[in-house]
């Protein structure tokens, strides 16, 4: 039972990166074929990333009625209609519109997912999980280049992937049953995780019942605000290091364009092979130290990639440091959330800590690209810095905070 739901739970994590690369991939000849700019993209990325802020908001409410189970089931069955949505569009308008009901439902499926994996399954899971989503985000790209040229077109690749989202749909539909059965991991449970979540106004097994945390009583939880500008700092810096580094080599650093692009895909494939390697030793360094030195290990990179030197060796280096340094990041803010926060308040957070991450991705991009086409793209590593140093400072400060109260479920219960 514990064996099949994770691997049920792997599969979703490859589905959840599915569709993440098919805008920025296909919008080459997206554009083309609705007749809209190219910058256009972001009004439709905007789109996405404002659903998913506000269904991770909405995530505590909906997990609490539904269950983790149903709720992943759902907003996957979500993005599956809006990417079959994709596939029919022949305007601007209708993929706007389709874009709202795929970022509802990757916002509360993230959010769900995400708290459930942190509950009940080890540090290693989380970070094999993460690398999994990398290997869909990495696959999405080829979707599209096959659809391209084998003369299906871009709405070829949204309905392969609306498929497969449809097909996962049906497969955790039918795995319900066993979402209510895995017991909390240790030690924020005990075996016996009903009676306890009866008495301790927690929520069961699958995430139902127990009382809702109210937004602004979760932000007064000590400590929640450090994690949250954490994980804004740690997603702005990887969001724009994916978006800008490539230009950065080639507008700053006079690499070639071929080169830039090779080793800015090193910089996500550091992310993602990572995650992998790092899943053989959460468990033994623990949230904490990972966070801690992947922060450190990124702003190496950073230096590394600022250095005037003239050789450009260091730099490209640099990136491959920083993408390795950022893998474990994520996995572990999310994973400790249990342990810092409580159960009763795990998913409240995590959901609130979902709509920190995807503001961070959303806005702070583009707020680099105003930066640099006023103050040259020189600023660049400068501009990771102090995502670097916001971030390792605020989760320092975290663990300063939340070492200084009781138990975190003795809190919930107080």
């Amino acid at each position: 039972m514990y064996s099949l739901l994770l691997a049920i739970v792997y599969v979703a994590f490859v589905s959840l990166g599915l569709p993440d690369s098919l805008v920025g991939s296909g919008w080459p000849v997206m554009h083309e074929d609705l007749g809209v700019p190219v910058g256009y993209a972001g009004i439709v990325t905007m789109l996405i990333a404002g659903g998913t802020i506000v269904s991770s908001l909405a995530s505590e409410r909906l997990t609490r009625r539904l269950g983790a189970g149903l709720v992943t089931a759902v907003s996957v069955g979500l993005t599956a209609a809006a990417l079959i949505g994709f596939s029919t569009s022949g305007s601007f308008w209708l993929l706007c519109l389709w874009a709202i009901p795929y970022g509802l439902g990757a916002g509360a499926v993230d959010a769900a997912l995400n708290n459930y994996v942190a509950l009940h399954y080890a540090a290693r899971h989380m970070n094999w999980l993460h690398s999994f989503w990398g290997v869909g985000a990495s696959i999405s790209p080829f979707i599209m280049s096959y659809a391209l040229t084998s003369g299906l077109g871009w709405s070829g690749a949204y309905r392969i992937v609306g498929i497969t989202q449809a097909v996962l749909t049906c497969v955790l539909l039918l795995s319900l049953p066993l979402w209510g059965r895995v017991n909390p991991r240790v030690p924020l449970g005990r075996a016996d995780g009903a009676a306890e979540d009866a008495a301790s106004g927690a929520p069961a097994a699958d995430g139902r019942g127990g009382r809702p945390v109210p937004l602004r009583e979760a932000l007064r939880i000590p400590g929640v605000v450090m994690v949250l500008a954490a994980f804004f700092a740690y997603c702005a810096l990887e969001t724009t290091a994916m978006l800008w580094a490539s230009t950065y080599l080639v507008a700053d650093r006079g690499v070639t364009p071929e080169t830039a692009a090779a080793f800015a895909s090193l910089y996500i494939l550091g992310i993602t092979g990572g995650r992998f390697l790092s899943g053989f030793v959460a468990d033994r360094v623990g949230d904490r130290a990972l966070i801690r030195g992947g922060f450190v290990a990124v702003g190496v990179g950073v230096v590394m990639i600022a250095l005037p030197l003239p050789t450009d060796v260091l730099a490209l280096a640099g990136l491959v440091v920083a993408g390795l340094g950022s893998a474990p990041i994520y996995p572990a803010i999310i994973h400790s959330t249990p342990t810092n926060f409580g159960r009763r308040s795990s998913q409240a957070i995590i959901g609130v800590q979902m709509a920190a991450a995807y503001s961070g991705a959303t806005f702070m991009p583009p707020l680099f690209g105003a930066l640099s086409s006023w103050a040259g793209m020189w600023t660049f590593p400068l501009f990771l810095a102090v995502f670097v140093a916001l971030g390792l400072v605020m989760s320092e400060r975290l663990n300063r905070t939340v070492a200084g109260l009781p138990g975190p479920d003795e809190r919930n219960d107080q």
